[in-house]
């Protein structure tokens, strides 16, 4: 089973997300340049911005290089010796495979669950006589023991955002754990340009006969409405979350109020574009997830000035043709929030707000 999410979200001027060379994120798609906000940006506004509205700590990860620290925190909160804790903290993630550089960090990014942290600390005060040591006795029962527990506490320990997105650890691949997720990269449905916004700012301090601007320079942006699209592995998110019904239906729900509520961050002191999504139609199915990208291969014309709407038509027309060719037999449920209200064949699917939306949906699910 999955739940698909498709979104039609216009944004005023603004520079979302940006690329290395502090210009708005951009892309060929049908043969046109559109703009662009990656999926990376949208999931992590998903995570930082709703997800710890929902969800509780428990059921949250971290994605660092302090795992260290971390689990030393740990230890300290349960009164034991600051430098002893980092001594234990940093032998027992060795012990796992991880390596640990001359300031204390792993080499990697790691995806850590604060239930996993929790567990790990756990672990290392039962072998606390074991760890406190500045060289460990690898042919000990102890080591073998640690390295074998790992199995059992990097699981994800049901944090839903890492039964969500996914882990990879490139030093541990046994602790991997596949995404039950998929976020597209948001595309303008219409053909965009990157503009460019001089500014001065003055130097209050001048006196009169000092002319000229303390500083000026230009800030890149546009202006575009985004199809946005992602998409649940329903089976998937229960088996990571340890068959968990209740936490996988309401990490499905922070993942829905998080799509549609997340608002990327960059730059928005300078342009404040707080635009909400104005169509979201999601999709519960048995199988054959379907993107509807293509349904703006050709450019939405912004000549007739309602870019919005148009887009909003457009999504519902390839949709149709979509259900022509292949029919609606895996379709379980569509429940839908739109600002326009003429949307044809699936007007009986509009409900009057989110919470009707997801709970629409939510009430549907079943295994």
């Amino acid at each position: 089973m999955f739940v698909e999410i498709h979104l039609i979200q216009n944004f005023a001027p603004s520079c979302l997300n940006r690329d290395e060379s502090n210009s708005p994120k951009d892309c060929m798609f049908g043969g046109y340049r559109r703009a662009r906000i990656s999926s990376q940006c949208i999931k992590r506004s998903m995570r930082t911005q709703i997800f710890p509205k929902i969800l509780s700590l428990e059921n949250f990860g971290s994605r660092t290089l302090k795992a260290i620290e971390m689990i030393q925190k740990e230890l300290i909160s349960k009164d034991k010796d600051e430098k002893e804790s980092f001594i234990v903290s940093k032998n027992v993630l060795e012990i796992f495979g991880l390596k640990i550089d001359k300031k204390g960090k792993t080499s990697v990014l790691l995806f850590l669950g604060h239930e996993e942290i929790k567990k790990i600390a756990e672990m290392c005060e039962k072998y606390w006589s074991f760890l406190n040591s500045e060289s460990l006795d690898k042919k000990k029962k102890e080591f073998k023991e640690i390295k074998k527990y790992a199995t059992e506490i990097l699981n994800g320990q049901k944090a839903s955002d890492i039964a969500l997105f996914g882990r990879m650890i490139a030093e541990m691949p046994k602790h991997n754990i596949d995404a039950a997720s998929q976020v597209a990269h948001a595309i303008s449905t219409h053909r965009t340009a990157t503009e460019f916004d001089f500014f001065t700012a003055l130097d209050e301090e001048k006196t009169s006969e000092e002319p000229g601007a303390g500083m000026m320079g230009t800030v890149e942006f546009n202006s575009a409405c985004f199809y946005r699209y992602a998409n649940i592995n329903f089976d998937q998110l229960y088996k990571n979350l340890q068959n968990d019904m209740d936490l996988t239906k309401l990490t499905v729900k922070a993942f829905i109020e998080a799509s549609v509520k997340m608002i990327p961050t960059g730059k928005q002191n300078s342009m404040a574009a707080q635009n909400p999504p104005s169509f979201v139609m999601v999709v519960l199915r048995d199988d054959n997830m379907w993107s509807l990208a293509n349904a703006f291969a050709k450019p939405i014309p912004q000549e007739r000035g309602d870019l919005i709407n148009d887009s909003i038509s457009a999504l519902l027309e390839y949709w149709k043709e979509l259900v022509g060719f292949y029919g609606m037999d895996e379709v379980r449920k569509i429940s839908i929030l739109s600002k326009k209200k003429e949307i044809g064949d699936l007007k009986d699917n509009v409900v009057d707000s989110l919470p009707l939306l997801i709970n629409d949906i939510i009430s549907n699910i079943s295994i």
